[in-house]
């Protein structure tokens, strides 16, 4: 059964306006605002009474999902949804959903960007021209990429499309997921590393370039520790262009110090939850570091992609009462009419 009142959406981030306008084609009432933040939402989303609220990075706590009584769905405009409270979100019956694999291209863009970089000191070395010194001796010496090791922890959409532009470079792949099964790996033509700590410890010491593209859970909550960063190779690439809360910071910066790792960084732990702010983190002062401002979902394909996504799971919604991508299933309400069942 479908939803049959006229649709209210709160968009509180910013989005292609082909998704603004796929939502008023569909006879929404949109309200666009993209600077709302956790603290001016709660206000916004009661005044408008909408039904629907679309965010990309903006943070959707408790205190956000409770100020509304009309609230009946969640949009994350991206892959993850650790900036939205489902627990909270599911005890008011209001679904949450994301929009996977959209921007898995332009992340994992980004990703063979940061190795590039890390490769060819190409910020190091703009900075130092910028700065009027000529040092074309130091920046000759590079490794280059092609016959590289690289492991790719997690191999989601993202991690799979890291994979195919390393091996466009000549790159040999190794990859650990809880999903990846042996016969698939071999059909990638990259080698499956067992889903265990140890078996992850004893491959970090045989590659030169590692990419985290898993998502923030309990179990991965600093999953790159001490242990992971003492097994790394001295001198080898770390990338993170998943979830800050993957990394340890204080153990990354000990082995960028200790061990010379070099780092290609779009997302931190505690990162700033505005979008524009004084913020100079430890990390910004070390050599080797390269850092990025969360945006490797920012394409204009992602994003297009992105707002195609949201305008399909909006639909879905009205014809169907059901969206689509409900990741809070076991948390959600059944006991009320009113819940969206997913």
């Amino acid at each position: 059964m479908g939803y049959t009142e006229k649709l209210r959406v709160l968009v509180a981030d910013k989005f292609d306006a082909e998704g603004i306008d796929g939502l008023k084609a569909l006879g929404c009432d949109v309200q666009v605002d993209a600077d709302l933040g956790p603290e001016t939402l709660p206000a916004a989303l009661a005044a408008s009474g909408a039904q629907v609220l679309a965010v990309r990075s903006t943070k959707v706590p408790a205190t956000v999902i409770e100020s509304s009584d009309s609230l009946k769905l969640i949009i994350r405009g991206g892959a993850g949804f650790d900036n939205i409270d489902c627990d909270a979100a599911g005890r008011r019956g209001v679904a949450v959903c994301n929009c996977p694999g959209m921007n898995a291209v332009a992340v994992a863009e980004l990703a063979i960007g940061h190795m590039i970089n890390l490769d060819r000191r190409i910020i190091a070395q703009t900075n130092e021209l910028k700065a009027g010194h000529w040092n074309k001796k130091e920046y000759s010496k590079s490794r280059g990429l092609k016959g590289r090791k690289l492991l790719v922890v997690g191999m989601g959409s993202i991690g799979t499309e890291v994979i195919k532009r390393a091996q466009a470079f000549g790159m040999v792949v190794s990859a650990q997921s809880r999903s990846l099964r042996e016969d698939t790996a071999r059909a990638l033509g990259i080698k499956l590393i067992p889903y265990t700590r140890e078996a992850l410890s004893a491959a970090l010491g045989d590659v030169d370039v590692v990419s985290i593209h898993v998502a923030a859970t309990p179990d991965t909550n600093e999953l790159c520790g001490p242990g992971f960063f003492a097994a790394m190779k001295d001198g080898a690439f770390f990338i993170n262009t998943s979830r800050g809360e993957i990394v340890d910071e204080k153990e990354l910066i000990n082995a960028v110090k200790t061990k010379g790792i070099r780092v290609g960084l779009d997302v931190y732990q505690n990162q700033p939850s505005s979008k524009d702010t004084d913020w100079k983190p430890e990390l910004t002062e070390l050599p080797g570091v390269s850092l990025t401002h969360h945006i490797g979902a920012s394409t204009d394909q992602a994003q297009i992609a992105v707002a195609q996504e949201m305008v399909r799971i909006v639909d879905a919604f009205m014809s169907t009462g059901s969206p689509l991508h409900v990741v809070n299933k076991n948390q959600l309400l059944d006991s009320s009419p009113d819940v969206v069942k997913a």
